[in-house]
């Protein structure tokens, strides 16, 4: 069978790789341990070094067996098409030579709209990317790079429809270019609000439900402009990576460097502002690709398809019937889009199927039984009786940290690398907030059987936990742990053949009742989410967990009973 093979060497470096119609794919932070991995400096490359060889020697290949090997540009400097030559020639020699050799690119944001269209299952779908910024848009439009894009998507066609342009704006030295980017608009604001220490577009995000968006939201509208045919024109420099300029707002300057000093209710407010003009942007651009493609899919995907409220309000306005955003948005899931290109267009390969789970990398490696923790003991061979076991500790309200099978691609935990705990108890988010050193408004997200989703939320939710739903008012109080301070929640749908939590799942509803858990990333603050069994045992206890279950052992902290002669007891 062919092998193709696709990288990201940019912030979230990544490997993926197709052979035999398996995925296979990681990101390079989860041996790093460097969250997004950044290149060591601006303007340099860093190589998938750990993760292209775990993709190799997973899937029993060596760098000659590949055939295919794509990486997205992000190169800004725009000149006369030497540019993409110079790149080619830079990544290349940070591989193999045989991957070298074959390596060739395509853009940043074709990269990420495939990595959506190729494994959503439609035929025909319009594609948005919206980010900070992709590869450069050459010459012809002075210093400008990818920013938003529109495609009209067909299994023979990949269609750009709409570019977001730069614009000229004046300045001392004379007119310039300027090309505002709605990921820049987001993350400029979110510095002024957040104070340093939380990331600023999440805790934005999250922040937004508890603020008045009409106290700034005419002073916010004012900085974006909405025109014809999806036009986006944003005020300079709030659409840049400028945030020190003072942004004159209620009679305070805000800067980045002052975040912490706006008292918090304005915060708040500011916050509420910028998400609804953002999320009105985004749904503009939307409408006009619909009117251009008469799709009824919307793929979604850059890294502003990580905002799940958002994406919860795209589903509803945009005026698509369906909405799916990249299982893996970020910059990382570029390396995945690359691969399925190479694999469907350049080879003329099947599609995959449509995932239910993005469980595409390592396994955790058996629990060093040998290194228990001081504090905790080790349950070994507990087999089929994990699941109850663990279902019998969440059900009393203890949080436990599960490893279980493939590790996910992308930002979120799926049920894999997963702190889990009873969705019940407001207690529990604070004490999980406390736990992983979060602001305490943050929120946390429940993962659900798929078929009993729409019994607790308004929508389906999402496998990869890409949107919001709003939980039925009737309910929120029995799942006070997950419900937003706006009646929201970011779902992760389980589906039957979920290899993670499914078990886990089945057996928590059949002893509680609540067909969901409480899912958050298994993490320490600021670290990515964890790799290995033999990373999770000191995690578990510098977090203070109550359990950690990986494969079929169970460690318990000494505080915690024996739950094993309960579960069989009541089974």
């Amino acid at each position: 069978m062919p092998a193709v093979l696709g990288l990201n060497f940019h912030h979230d470096t990544s490997a993926a790789l197709v052979v035999d119609g398996r995925l296979y794919a990681a990101e390079e932070e989860r041996w790093s341990g460097v969250k997004h991995n950044h290149p060591t400096r601006k303007g340099t490359l860093a190589s998938p070094t750990r993760a292209l060889q775990w993709c190799l020697e997973a899937a029993g290949l060596e760098p000659q067996d590949i055939d295919a090997v794509w990486a997205a540009s992000m190169r800004p400097n725009p000149a006369a098409g030497w540019w993409l030559a110079e790149e080619r020639d830079e990544l290349a020699a940070l591989l193999p030579t045989p991957l070298g050799e074959h390596l060739r690119l395509l853009s940043h944001h074709t990269a990420h709209v495939l990595s959506g269209y190729l494994l959503s299952g439609h035929e025909h779908a319009a594609g948005l990317v919206i980010d900070a910024g992709g590869s450069s848009l050459g010459t012809d439009f002075g210093p400008g790079r990818e920013r938003i894009t529109g495609y009209d998507l067909l299994p023979d066609r990949i269609d750009r429809l709409h570019q977001g342009m730069p614009t000229i704006v004046p300045s001392p030295a004379g007119p310039r270019r300027v090309h505002s980017s709605l990921g820049h608009f987001y993350r400029n604001l979110a510095r002024r609000v957040i104070p340093p220490g939380d990331e600023p577009e999440g805790s934005m995000m999250a922040l937004a439900a508890f603020g008045d968006p009409q106290h700034y939201g005419a002073q916010v509208r004012d900085l974006v402009q909405l025109g014809d045919d999806g036009e986006i024109r944003i005020n300079h420099p709030w659409g840049s990576a400028d945030s020190s300029t003072p942004l004159l707002l209620g009679g305070r300057a805000w800067t980045a460097d002052n975040a912490a000093e706006q008292p918090e209710h304005e915060r708040v407010d500011l916050a509420a502002a910028v998400q609804e003009v953002f999320a009105e942007s985004v749904v503009h651009i939307a409408r006009h690709l619909q009117r251009l493609t008469g799709a009824s899919t919307l793929v979604f995907s850059g890294g502003c398809a990580l905002n799940s409220h958002l994406n919860g309000q795209l589903a509803a306005d945009s005026g698509f019937d369906t909405l799916f955003v990249a299982p893996a948005p970020h910059d990382a899931g570029t390396a995945v889009g690359a691969a399925l290109y190479a694999w469907i267009y350049q080879l003329g390969q099947e599609r995959l199927p449509v995932p239910t789970d993005a469980a595409w990398g390592p396994y955790p490696g058996a629990l060093p039984t040998t290194a228990v923790p001081p504090g905790y003991r080790a349950l070994t061979g507990l087999g089929p009786e994990l699941a109850p076991t663990v279902a019998a500790l969440l059900a009393d309200h203890h949080i436990v940290g599960w490893m279980q099978g493939q590790l996910e691609f992308g930002p979120r935990a799926l049920g894999h690398r997963s702190i889990l705990a009873h969705p019940g108890h407001a207690t529990t988010r604070d004490r999980l907030n406390a736990i992983k050193k979060r602001a305490t408004y943050r929120p946390f997200a429940p993962a659900v059987l798929a078929e009993h989703a729409t019994e607790w939320f308004m929508s389906a939710g999402d496998p990869f936990m890409n949107r919001v739903a709003t939980v039925r008012r009737c309910r929120a109080d029995r799942i006070a742990a997950v419900t937003h301070h706006d009646g929201t929640a970011r779902v992760q749908s389980v589906a039957a053949d979920h290899q993670g939590l499914r078990d886990l799942l089945q057996h928590f509803h059949n002893r509680t009742g609540l067909p969901l858990l409480l899912n958050t990333s298994f993490n320490r603050k600021g670290t990515p989410i964890l790799r290995t069994a033999e990373q999770a045992v000191p995690a578990a206890a510098d977090l203070g967990l109550d359990a950690l279950a990986v494969g079929d052992t169970l460690l318990l902290a000494d505080h915690v009973p024996d739950p094993c002669a309960t579960t069989l007891r009541t089974r």
